[in-house]
């Protein structure tokens, strides 16, 4: 295993016992992601992002190899996890600064200790003057900001992110992208990230994993090179075009062998 790994999977296998018969969702996963990194896992429908991501949480156990964090073995749910879902999931009977605040009741802490930084971190999403909004009040848009405040009240070091931003529309898709960069920035984190989107990935990330079908593996594991922090604009740029075309290329290509060997 690579010392400067974060967190380490070797070998990872996921399947799944069903009624009908064992269904393999993730053949083999090994790769380290690095204290401060940003990862993507990138692929095709049902190829088992999710289920890789939710192994690094610690809510599914692996069928096969193992997972670790900090050198130790991930065994179950961890406080220094945070999580941001596809669907916001936000409490509706619960104000904006609540909803922010939950966690740290989970974790049986005093709210008190934590309301300035909540509040911080609903200005920094652009979000001040709603903290006492319920979320029918608020757009998607503004509910994921409020999703990604929530994850970072109690400062966990990790961020797992699945597909957080999927059921936005296009323009609101790319603001969060912005928003969650310019976070980022300012609150150093370590984050895995499920997406679909390659250009999602590329504006992120500092690696992209692409995935292939059903049962995976890693067929790719491809480091974006541009420096940080980084401006909506090298979407424009021919290396980001360049990283793009690769990157599909390679989805299509492992879709492809998943295909042929069906």
């Amino acid at each position: 295993m690579t010392e400067a790994a974060f967190i380490q999977l070797d070998q990872v296998g996921k399947t799944y016992r069903t009624r009908t018969g064992p269904v393999h969702a993730v053949a083999q996963a090994s790769f380290g992601v690095r204290q401060g990194e940003f990862v993507s896992l990138l692929g095709p429908s049902g190829c088992g992002k999710s289920t890789l991501l939710m192994m690094v949480a610690g809510l599914e156990q692996p069928s096969a190899g193992s997972l670790r964090f900090k050198d130790q073995p991930i065994e179950g749910p961890r406080s220094d996890n945070g999580i941001i879902f596809q669907d916001a999931t936000l409490l509706p009977w619960k104000s904006v600064i609540d909803n922010v605040l939950f966690p740290i009741d989970i974790l049986k802490r005093r709210r008190a200790d934590y309301e300035a930084r909540a509040l911080e971190l609903i200005a920094r999403v652009g979000l001040r003057g709603f903290e006492r909004k319920k979320p029918h009040e608020l757009s998607g848009g503004m509910r994921q900001r409020v999703a990604i405040c929530r994850a970072l009240i109690h400062d966990p070091p990790v961020l797992l992110m699945d597909e957080p931003f999927s059921a936005l529309d296009a323009i609101t898709r790319d603001q969060m992208n912005i928003v969650l960069a310019e976070m980022l920035e300012t609150y150093n984190k370590t984050v895995l990230f499920v997406t679909h989107s390659i250009r999602e990935a590329v504006y992120l990330s500092d690696r992209v994993l692409v995935m292939s079908g059903r049962p995976s593996t890693i067929t790719l594991d491809l480091a974006i090179d541009f420096p940080r922090p980084r401006s909506p604009d090298i979407e424009d740029a021919p290396r980001f075009r360049e990283l793009v075309r690769e990157l599909r290329e390679s989805i299509e290509h492992a879709h492809e062998a998943t295909a042929a060997q069906h």
